[in-house]
């Protein structure tokens, strides 16, 4: 390590580094503990030590000091971190040394490109002061942009010329680097040999308001800018910076510079869509909102997000791209391990106009008011399919199963997946069936074939019972395991449910044919066990229809489980109707059944915790 690290190190509070892109919590005299940056996990498990100057995630295993921490957070050398943590803690730097020329080179461009978007920004926001600017100014009043919001975004105005930027920065750098800028565009052309001929540059931005992207760290790289004109000649309403070795647009969330700190001091994230979203949310207090800048959602974004919260509250546009531009970020940050809610505003309304047309204090209350992920997912399944035939409701649990995938949590999967049946009308049993089976394996369709069973009134119970009894590749132990496995729920479901377990679950599962498929034997057809012909016909409809279930053994002692989680809130939800019919709750017939749900309850919490 150099002087000159060294010094930056002993100068250097890891505490307040580390804290500028994670919350820290005080958790002793010395130590600071925060969800780690490095794994997903949702009980802190990251700790820093004040005096010592180091951090540890007993999660991952990750450690380090200062340097080692920007350096792998930032995806920078040793050399970047360390001018880093200077840069962060006030310490002048030397000169810097590199590694190769190529490293020399690129980070000059990187210099040089940084000085570009710093000249534009200035330069767009001179004209917008200016007399060509006045157009510009009164759309801004008009859309309620103060001018306190124009100064501390530096929004700018590009004037109606092809040269004016490009007179402007050609003094400071050279044509190479302002064809790299992004900033400028050219008509390349072919020659006769095939090669390309570079066009003359000329302003990619005119007649439009500028919206500097900048960075983490503040530094602008890019730019987003509205057209003020109106018709076919206006062009695109919007046009964005290119990608440029400053600027990838799936890398960079707007005003998370800003929005770094209150994001952790609210502990949740507002995620918008558009920088004047953003720009009106954020100058009326609700300072924690960010912006994906009309692109899609990326893991990039997430991971930034990360560092400062797991929780987000989404409100995108309400028009079809909006609402389908939340739903493919719902998606990713389920994925992720975020909590999720979401905000429908009434009207219809965007952010911006709602909060400019209602005020603050209404929108900061549709923010308090939002909704669970599940509860938007499943009222847009509903919207989509509606009806109530078994076709619409599977093609709304189609819809769902996707989403439902995507949670880590298997209980999380399972509650989504209760809620979804009750809100969509699922009254079938062998639907409900089969959306919680579909949510605890992970799929993300249910088959065509669920008609099919629907029509018969096949139940999950019965058809699971069916096909391990004829599951061929097990080996005898495991077949005997599971089988006794299946004997001791059904006895315990009969005792728990008593007459009600054959008659209502398992009507079709007559007696007798769950042994006698179990002591068929291997060279046996499956469907020449049943002795009469609609047994036969029961087991056709399984095995051709929808298929022989090929699972490993433990998927099969997990599904036991799974269905003895079922079934107990199958005998609970049956008792509970039991008891709303009671003449009093204070009879001895309804102190029993309320006895008896208590003791099921308790069943079912033991069961879901194991």
């Amino acid at each position: 390590m150099s002087d000159f690290a060294q010094t930056v190190k002993q100068q250097a509070d890891i505490v307040k580094v580390i804290g500028g892109y994670i919350r820290l919590r005080k958790a002793g005299a010395q130590n600071y503990s925060g969800l780690c940056p490095f794994h997903k996990e949702k009980s802190p498990s990251f700790s820093v030590h004040a005096s010592r100057q180091f951090y540890h995630c007993f999660g991952c295993g990750e450690s380090g000091d200062v340097f080692s921490f920007v350096s792998k957070i930032e995806n920078l050398s040793f050399p970047e971190a360390v001018r880093t943590v200077a840069q962060k803690c006030g310490i002048p730097l030397p000169k810097r040394e590199y590694n190769s020329p190529e490293e020399a080179a690129e980070a000059s461009q990187r210099r040089k490109l940084l000085d570009l978007h710093e000249a534009a920004t200035v330069f767009f926001e001179e004209q917008l002061r200016s007399p060509d600017g006045a157009l510009a100014r009164e759309y801004l009043t008009g859309r309620g942009v103060t001018p306190e919001a124009i100064k501390l975004f530096r929004i700018g105005y590009a004037p109606d010329n092809f040269n004016a930027l490009r007179e402007r920065l050609a003094p400071i750098a050279d044509a190479e680097t302002l064809r790299a800028s992004g900033l400028f565009s050219s008509k390349d052309q072919e020659d006769q040999v095939g090669n390309i001929v570079q066009g003359r540059l000329y302003d990619r931005f005119r007649k439009r308001i500028t919206f500097p992207i900048a960075n983490e760290s503040g530094k602008v790289i890019a730019f987003t800018a509205r057209s003020i004109d109106s018709g076919d000649k206006a062009g695109p309403k919007y046009i964005n910076s290119p990608e440029t070795p400053l600027y990838s647009k799936g890398q960079v969330l707007f005003n998370l510079d800003k929005a770094k700190a209150p994001m952790r001091t609210m502990e949740f994230a507002l995620l918008v869509e558009g920088q004047m979203d953003c720009i009106s949310v954020f100058m009326r207090g609700i300072q924690n909102v960010i912006a994906t800048s009309g692109t899609a959602f990326t893991e990039h974004q997430v991971a930034l997000l990360r560092r400062q919260t797991t929780n987000v509250v989404v409100n995108f546009d309400p028009d079809a791209a909006g609402a389908n531009a939340a739903e493919k970020s719902i998606a990713l940050l389920t994925e992720e391990g975020f909590t999720i809610k979401v905000v429908t505003l009434d009207g219809g309304l965007d952010p911006d106009r709602f909060i400019r047309e209602r005020g603050v204090e209404a929108y900061a209350a549709a923010i308090r008011s939002a909704r669970r992920q599940s509860d938007y997912l499943i009222d847009r399944a509903r919207q989509s399919f509606p009806g109530s035939s078994a076709e619409a409701k599977i093609k709304a649990m189609n819809y769902l199963l996707p989403h439902i995938r995507r949670i880590p949590q298997k209980l999380e999967r399972d509650q989504f997946a209760h809620d979804a049946a009750q809100k969509l009308g699922i009254d079938s049993s062998v639907l409900r069936d089969e959306l919680r089976q579909a949510a605890l394996k992970r799929q993300d369709h249910i088959d065509s074939h669920v008609e099919t069973r629907v029509g018969l009134g096949l139940s999950a119970f019965e058809r699971f019972f069916i096909e391990a009894a004829c599951n061929d590749h097990k080996s005898p132990d495991e077949y005997q395991e599971l089988h006794d496995n299946l004997r001791r729920f059904d006895e315990k479901m009969r005792t728990e449910a008593r007459i009600d377990w054959q008659h209502e679950v398992l009507r079709n599962l007559t007696a007798g044919l769950f042994e006698q498929l179990v002591a068929r034997p291997k060279s046996q057809d499956v469907e020449s066990t049943g002795v009469t012909e609609e047994q036969r016909v029961l087991l056709r409809k399984v095995f051709l229809e929808a298929g022989e279930s090929i699972r490993t053994h433990e998927q099969d002692l997990e599904i036991v489980r799974d269905l003895e989680i079922q079934a107990l809130r199958w005998t609970i939800a049956q008792k509970r109707r039991a008891l709303d019919v009671t003449t009093s709750r204070n009879s001895p017939e309804a102190i029993q059944i309320s006895q008896e749900i208590l003791h099921l309850e308790r069943k079912l919490r033991e069961l879901e915790c194991n």
